[in-house]
């Protein structure tokens, strides 16, 4: 296979969805955090950097537990929908920052796909 050739990702068909956008988001966390961390005036910054990693590492564990259909997965993607919550409450309020913007949209769809799957 070629670089260039798509691939096919294999996931548990019964959380599609709620897989993508927690990996999904577990991405936008990291990459959120690397670049507030990069901002001049980190320090304030301390707090979404903290959540966005307990957020990404929340959703790397409930994609994991989806993934092997785990009977612990309802209960790990309801913390993972508060976990969400509160990472994108944080990335909101720093409204000039355009990666904590795309960082917290990316929280709310796995937030609610999370209360979607647990519900």
């Amino acid at each position: 296979m070629s670089i260039s050739e798509p691939t096919k990702t294999l996931h548990n068909s019964k959380y599609i969805e709620c897989i993508e956008a927690c990996n999904h988001c577990a991405n936008s966390c990291e990459y959120c955090a690397t670049l507030c961390s990069r901002e001049e005036n980190v320090k304030m910054l301390l707090k979404c950097i903290e959540l966005c990693e307990y957020c990404a590492d929340v959703c790397r564990i409930a994609s994991k537990y989806m993934s092997k259909d785990s009977h612990y997965a309802q209960a790990i993607c309801e913390t993972c929908a508060k976990v969400c919550d509160a990472c994108a409450k944080e990335c909101e309020s720093h409204t000039n920052m355009d990666h904590c913007q795309q960082c917290a949209q990316a929280c709310r769809k796995c937030a609610d796909e999370c209360r979607r799957m647990s519900g």
